[in-house]
């Protein structure tokens, strides 16, 4: 499952246009209503692509592309080079619309995004062994500490980085004082 960061306001102006679903019948073939909102379809040599918008404000993408003889025997058909490639233009057409950012925006952000997660772990690792090795500090801030760590992997596991991050640069402020 992929997960694509959606420009804010996108998902409100989708529904309103018809929904993920319109938007994937753009792109795809045989797409099919899935779920809340979801859809599944195919294309080329996507064999199945299905997609949702997630409530955390993401879209939630899964895809199975042919592989091995499978894709051997269809790049072989007459016009299957050319398929593929426009299997990779609807596909790459499809996330710019659903997401509102271009490949290298959506490429910028999921970077963002790692670094801030990278940064919440790291912030997690050092105040526990800060915590370890301390003397100097109270019950109090210890307490407040570990209530921290607890919220920054709670947001880690939701994949709410953004708040992890946050959380983390207050943990570190708690501890630098």
């Amino acid at each position: 499952m992929e997960r694509f960061h959606v420009k804010r306001g996108l998902m409100k102006q989708v529904s309103a246009d018809g929904g993920l679903v319109k938007l994937a019948r753009e792109h795809f073939e045989d797409v099919k209503t899935s779920g809340d909102g979801g859809f599944e379809g195919r294309f080329g040599i996507l064999s199945l692509v299905s997609g949702e918008y997630g409530p955390d404000g993401t879209l939630l993408i899964e895809v199975q592309q042919m592989k091995g003889d499978e894709l051997s025997d269809f790049l072989e058909q007459e016009d299957g080079r050319e398929q593929a490639m426009e299997s990779r233009q609807r596909w790459s057409a499809f996330l710019d619309a659903a997401t509102g950012y271009d490949a290298k925006k959506r490429s910028d952000k999921a970077k963002e995004f790692a670094k801030k997660r990278t940064k919440s772990l790291s912030a997690v690792r050092q105040a526990r062994h800060f915590l370890g090795m301390s003397t100097s500090l109270t019950n109090d801030t210890r307490v407040e500490a570990e209530g921290f760590i607890v919220e920054i992997e709670e947001a880690l596991e939701r994949g709410d980085f953004t708040r992890a991050d946050g959380r983390a640069k207050k943990l570190a402020k708690l501890l630098e004082g």
